[in-house]
């Protein structure tokens, strides 16, 4: 006896699975089944995840999914066929059925997708090789009819099916969890296999793992539809049978039918998918006849060296070469070429390109290929950090472009390799402990107040686990113990926690595929843009073997190329490649903690840090970056007062002084682990990174050994050891008790010289272009008010004046206007994009505009609109142009009118309605002798539309009294105290004097029944 399920919905039929493939593949083994199906509705999300899980426990996986069938055609999109779909469970026999179900799936997404993704006959008939068919359950096409009295149909549907599919392969689903009119279809089926011989196969639909997981489900259900437990009229499961049944459980369902129940079995029987995994599926580079990707690498390596290094040594040349080698052997020649053809398109279009990320920037072949733009000799890094011969892994060559350009990239290469090859890829928004709480809290019917007090007890700390929560709040523990609905809410959360709530998609991860990607993997459709994505996450397609590539918008670069591109309107010659790295301006700025605006160091603790080292070189830099995170950042104090007294630098041994002097004696990077390895203790850089990685995953048993063989060696490894380098054994133990104790936390050197550079950059933009920089900067954050009065405050300190929006000056971005920054349009309340434009377009083609009733007869059906003009006055927009703001306030509304009354006469453009009027039929309208609003008035309504004080500030009264009390900014002490990085200004129990403007103070009780205060600056912080 034997039984299998074949019907089953993990956590990846979202919000309606509640079976987590972890429970689900110990349950299936708990209850001695040897093999197990996943069937989610209409997609394969989980099926790699569950494939693996399965093997792991000794559990054959069948790899299937209850597809959606359109009644008629899934290219109809009409709304009377939407509820006409049906269920139709599919199987993988084989790797062609794979391949087939991921067509069938992909297809119903990219072609046939109307509120759900369906497929037709017509696909099953192109795509049934290789897969097996269940009927399904009553939302399946047979069943329906059935329960139709339509008992022929469902004859011919059942025969069309077994044409489709084949005698073997096509079975009539026998279902019973106590549903009513299930008795009827299993009547009706029972009849079909009689008159058609269509075998029987019996199945449980199961959503949940166990009968007590009814309730949790049911909440699922109520947070994927909106409703709560307690509405009447909604979608719920009539009773809660829909569990994974044991073998008796299922044929005492159908005591008449035993071969429905052997059926599984056969069925499992001819299922034998097994999936490949670390076989690399590269694309290829296109190339010349005759041409080969290594000899084309090789050639294009050489030019490039030869522009890098000249002539160059030959120990460079021996490198280029081992290198070349070693990604021969690999069989990565064209994942390189294909890197170095869309990065040199980009710097080709003036697409900005980052200098480098990740451990890539430690080869010189990507240097000599211009992928990167650091020298890895003379940085210390390492190719074997990027690519090591003694693990072979897919290279991860991860890409920074500009912000704003980014997606032509990425269209580039759709066109090089085909639309069909290239895909973005899912990611799953999870049901975190808080939000997990607040979504069981809706659908269980809590008001919102409730919800609320139980979020709130819930830590703001990444990661945490509910079960954590309620062991750390006594309050939450409390409310458990007094309230069942509580304990219920938190319980049910705990069940459902890091479920699967919706995908995304990944913000820059790109797929590129030899064949067309649904070939290896199915595809779905982004919900944001209808982009196609893979349907496995990341690392899924990693281990499939697909090349997997991060196209990452890095605002800083799109900061960069707007403020170079200002600077050449007065100095053409300026290259931002060429400037000195060691200018002792820049160095000075950001060792006075002047950081506001330079990539990586705006926090406050990084500041501080940056303060304390006093960096002179990008190697400072370099350490800065590195350390500035949890675990290394324990070394900042060490770090600090080694670099203020080199006399306190000491070293284990003399041999660590070169590869530590950089960092004042401290380990740092994963290269200097690296070295010290090699160096002293005889490893090649191949293995010094596989210890590397072991220490960093702690691999205990690994570790210990490599210990053993650090100190004496291991001739049969070639691995010399410290002891046979002259290094006493005690001492050699102390040294690599203490790469131990870093190699957790050394950060990879590459990646952070990367940023380094790209820091000292905009650091050096700041120092000498502060004009065109700020500007550069304010309008990447356009979108971020807060930040935008931050900076603005940043340019006052510098002395540089802003000078309010002008119809006839500003842009849509921030521009430089002399000595000043002129305010962009685009940060105006109220004025969109296309009015922008127009106004942009409209002064280049008919000139400046010489007055408001100009300004509105020629901007009038461009999106003008009332609440727009007003903003564009408020702001100072026209105060150039002769009239107060106060009495523009008070014409706006009838030059508008009679602008528009005006266009309705067709006498639009031939009027001057403040000077002489060109018609009896048009109002003469006087600006009213109303003067100007006052100081406060203004500033006012430039916060209103602006989020900024721009003629002006509240506190402009009273600064110099502030200053001379020593009084401290309201905004410094609030960022010091709001931030966990690093030292702080002020001490818990210091008194101060404070001056700032506050614009809201809202106030909260805590536990302790004192009172938590939330202060709002004016600048939004």
């Amino acid at each position: 006896m034997s039984f299998v399920h074949l019907h089953l919905h993990t956590e990846y039929s979202l919000l309606d699975g509640a079976c987590r493939i972890k429970d689900l593949v110990k349950r299936v083994a708990e209850l001695g089944q040897a093999a197990c199906a996943i069937t989610d509705h209409g997609v394969m999300y989980g099926a790699i995840n569950f494939y693996k899980a399965c093997k792991e426990a000794g559990i054959k996986p069948l790899i299937g999914c209850e597809v959606y069938v359109a009644a008629r055609s899934r290219f109809d999109k009409e709304r009377e066929y939407d509820s006409a779909r049906y269920h139709l469970v599919l199987l993988c026999k084989n790797e062609t059925g794979y391949r087939n179900l991921c067509q069938l799936v992909s297809r119903s997404f990219t072609e046939g997708f109307y509120t759900k993704p369906r497929v037709d006959w017509e696909l099953l008939r192109r795509y049934s090789e290789g897969l097996v068919a269940l009927s399904a359950c009553l939302a399946g096409e047979i069943p329906r009819a059935l329960m139709e009295d339509q008992y022929d149909k469902a004859k011919k549907l059942a025969l069309d099916m077994r044409e489709i599919f084949g005698s073997d392969s096509f079975f009539l689903e026998l279902q019973d969890h106590g549903i009513r009119e299930q008795q009827a279809v299993n009547t009706g089926l029972l009849r079909l296999h009689r008159e058609t011989g269509i075998p029987l196969v019996v199945t449980n639909d199961c959503h949940y793992i166990t009968k007590e997981d009814a309730y949790a489900q049911d909440v699922l259900l109520c947070i994927q539809t909106g409703k709560t437990v307690d509405d009447v009229d909604r979608m719920r499961f009539e009773t809660d049978e829909f569990y994974v049944k044991s073998e008796d459980e299922m044929r005492a369902l159908f005591p008449d039918c035993p071969e429905a129940a052997d059926n599984t079995n056969r069925i499992a029987d001819l299922c034998n998918l097994e999936f490949e995994f670390g076989h690399y599926h590269l694309p290829e580079f296109a190339l010349p006849p005759g041409v080969t990707s290594a000899g084309y690498l090789r050639e294009q390596c050489q030019k490039g060296f030869r522009k890098r290094f000249g002539d160059g040594s030959p120990e460079l040349l021996a490198q280029l070469d081992y290198e070349l080698d070693m990604i021969e052997r690999m069989g990565f020649t064209d994942y390189f070429l294909i890197v170095q053809d869309f990065v040199m398109f980009a710097k080709n279009a003036g697409i900005p390109v980052g200098p480098g990320r990740g451990s890539a920037a430690g080869s010189i072949v990507s240097y000599c290929l211009e992928i990167t733009d650091i020298d890895p000799v003379k940085y210390s890094l390492y190719f074997e950090r990027f690519l090591n011969p003694e693990r072979v892994s897919m290279p991860d060559i991860d890409m920074d472009f500009c912000e704003r350009r980014r997606g032509e990239v990425i269209d580039y290469v759709k066109r090089k390799y085909g639309e069909d090859h290239v895909a973005q890829i899912v990611t799953f928004n999870t049901l975190k402990a808080k939000n997990a709480v607040r979504n069981v809290s809706k659908a269980m019917s809590l008001s919102f107040s409730e919800e609320n007090a139980l979020a709130k007890e819930i830590p703001n700390v990444l990661n945490i686990r509910l079960s954590q929560a309620v062991e750390t709040s006594k309050a939450l523990r409390e409310q458990m113990e007094k309230d069942e609905r509580v304990r219920r809410v938190i319980q049910t959360a705990m069940a459902l926690e890091d479920m699967p709530k919706d995908s995304g998609t990944h913000a820059a991860g790109v797929v590129i595929t030899k064949r067309p990607v649904s070939d290896y993997v199915p595809l779905t459709l982004s919900k944001k843009d209808d982009s196609i994505a893979t349907q496995y996450v990341m690392t899924t397609l990693e281990e499939l073997g697909l090349l997997k590539m991060d196209f990452l918008g890095l605002r800083t670069l799109t900061v960069i190329d707007d403020a170079v591109k200002a600077i050449h309107r007065h100095t053409p010659d300026f290259d931002i490649k060429t400037i000195p790295d060691n200018d002792e301006g820049t160095y000075a700025m950001l060792s006075a903690g002047k950081t506001m605006g330079v990539f990586q160091m705006e926090s406050t603790g990084i500041t501080a840090v940056c303060t304390g080292l006093q960096p002179k070189s990008i190697e400072d830099i370099t350490a800065i970056i590195a350390l500035y995170r949890p675990g290394p950042m324990d070394s900042i104090p060490r770090f600090l007062d080694n670099n203020r007294h080199p006399e306190r630098i000491s070293y284990k041994h003399p041999m660590l002084e070169p590869i530590l002097q950089v960092t004042y004696g401290c380990i740092v990077y994963q290269e200097q682990v690296l070295e010290i390895l090699r160096k002293l203790g005889g490893f090649s850089l191949g293995q010094a990174d596989m210890i590397r990685r072991a220490m960093s995953k702690k691999k205990q048993a690994a570790i210990v050994k490599e210990r053993e063989t650090f100190i004496h060696g291991d001739p049969e490894r070639g691995i010399c050891g410290a002891v046979a380098n002259g290094i006493p054994a005690q001492i050699a133990a102390a040294i690599y008790d203490e790469i131990l104790d870093f190699a957790n936390y050394a950060f990879n050197k590459a990646h952070a010289v990367s940023y380094a550079v790209v820091c000292y950059q905009t650091a050096y933009l700041k120092c000498h272009y502060p004009k065109e920089y700020m500007a550069a900067l304010m309008s990447s954050v356009l979108d971020n008010p807060e930040k935008v009065a931050e900076y603005t405050a940043e340019c006052k300190e510098m002395g540089i004046s802003l000078l309010p929006p002008d119809v006839n000056e500003s842009r849509d971005m921030f521009t430089v206007s002399g000595d000043y920054i002129r305010y962009g349009l685009v940060a105006v309340k109220g004025i969109g994009w296309g009015l922008i434009r127009a106004l942009m377009q409209e002064r280049t083609a008919g000139g400046p505009f010489t007055g408001f009733e100009d300004f509105c007869s020629r901007m009038t059906g461009n999106e003008l609109n009332r609440r727009a003009a007003e903003s564009l006055i408020k702001c100072g927009c026209f105060d150039s142009l002769g009239a107060t703001r106060k009495q523009l306030m008070h014409v706006c509304g009838m030059v508008l009118d009679g602008v528009a009354d005006a266009r309705r006469n067709n006498i639009a453009g031939q009027m001057d309605l403040f000077g002489v009027g060109c018609g009896e039929d048009i109002p003469h309208i006087d600006l009213p002798p109303v003067g100007e609003y006052s100081r406060q008035e203004l500033m006012s309504m430039e916060h209103e539309v602006t989020g900024l004080y721009l003629s002006g500030h509240p506190m402009d009264d009273y600064r110099a009294p502030a200053k001379a009390a020593g009084a401290v900014p309201l905004g410094l002490i609030l960022s010091d105290f709001a931030s966990n990085e690093g030292p702080r200004r002020f001490r818990d129990d210091q008194k101060l004097l404070l001056a700032g403007i506050i614009d809201a103070v809202k106030t909260t009780p805590t536990k302790n029944n004192s009172m938590m205060a939330y202060i709002t600056l004016d600048d939004g912080s």
